[in-house]
């Protein structure tokens, strides 16, 4: 563990519709304690002294971030997104190179709706990885029993989950190994659902570096209420 935090870029994929929120508009946009999910998911990494710049990847008619405060802050940058998430954070990653980033930069990536990241998850993470040679995430352990059904419906099997981890972010790698293994992963139609899997497509294994279960991603109205909830307490 290194005795200094590393400083880091920020990506936030935004392009998304998030059509199971039900919403007139993406989740991102969503409110909770008075900000939108973007504002809150934001909120924790422009509080941080080593944060460099954001990049946010947008879809290119986006009508509501120009409503946003954090709009106008000079530390965030807006670029445009792709069809899916994996195109946005690539999007991301080269309008951050162009802007000058370097290729050993530390870039975290964060989902526009996960706005509960504790700032002591953030530290370890940036702590825990500051002299990996991969990088990793933020995960939990797997706590429920887990299934793996047949295409009837029924169970096949029970899962071992001692050996199971829930992906969560922050994912934290180096600028210029993420956009190449992100690239070629995608120009070789491989399935990448976040950034840890272009790095394993690649022959990375990142880390895994345990966080709190309700740094939560909003994806259906519930886990919206939930939140609205907690933060009343």
């Amino acid at each position: 563990m290194s005795s200094e935090l590393p400083a880091f870029w920020l990506v936030i994929p935004a392009a998304g519709i998030g059509s199971r929120m039900r919403a007139d508009r993406p989740k991102q946009y969503l409110h909770l304690a008075g900000r939108s999910l973007l504002e809150q998911s934001l909120a924790v990494f422009l509080e941080h002294p080593r944060l460099l710049g954001c990049m946010v990847a947008l879809a290119a008619d986006d009508p509501w971030w120009p409503q946003l405060a954090c709009a106008t802050d000079p530390r965030v940058r807006r670029c445009t997104g792709g069809g899916e998430r994996a195109d946005s954070v690539l999007a991301a990653l080269r309008a951050l190179r162009a802007q000058g980033a370097g290729a050993q930069d530390w870039v975290l990536v964060h989902d526009a709706a996960r706005p509960n990241l504790a700032q002591e998850d953030l530290q370890r993470l940036l702590a825990e990885l500051a002299d990996d040679p991969v990088g990793g995430l933020l995960a939990v352990p797997a706590r429920d029993t887990l299934k793996r059904i047949g295409a009837d419906g029924r169970v096949r099997e029970t899962v071992d989950r001692s050996t199971i981890w829930h992906a969560y972010t922050p994912q934290m790698f180096r600028l210029g190994a993420l956009l190449q293994s992100l690239a070629a992963a995608l120009a070789a139609g491989a399935t990448v659902t976040d950034e840890a899997s272009a790095m394993e497509w690649a022959g990375l294994a990142p880390r895994l570096i345990e966080g709190r279960a309700d740094n939560i991603k909003v994806t259906r109205p519930e886990d919206l209420a939930a939140l609205e909830l907690a933060w009343q307490r």
